[in-house]
């Protein structure tokens, strides 16, 4: 099971793309954990294999990375914009595999 974690301004964006992202892992038969936050609540989700920020807070990738273990990603904005939880969700699991391109 893959835990991922989506962090956006207030949490509800990410909402959003999280609903999507479950729903196309759920066509797909993947099993996920899929939990979206608003930035001041990412600690809580530390474990996660990793946390995917919507592109308003792309700013703080480097310095979330450098707190966190797991890889912080930014969510590529077209995606982002058309709600694409199916491109999001593959790209991510790419990542966590190490499969990216």
């Amino acid at each position: 099971m893959y835990k991922i974690t989506l962090a956006c301004a207030g949490g509800f964006s990410t909402s959003m793309m999280a609903a999507r992202m479950r729903d196309a892992a759920k066509a797909k038969g993947i099993e996920v954990e899929i939990n979206a936050v608003a930035e001041e609540d990412i600690e809580m989700y530390a474990d996660s294999d990793i946390l995917l920020l919507g592109p308003q807070l792309g700013h703080r990738q480097a310095e979330l990375q450098k707190e966190y273990s797991m890889p912080v990603l930014v969510i590529n904005f077209r995606d982002y914009g058309a709600m694409n939880g199916e491109n999001v969700l593959n790209d991510t699991i790419k990542k966590i595999e190490g499969k990216e391109s």
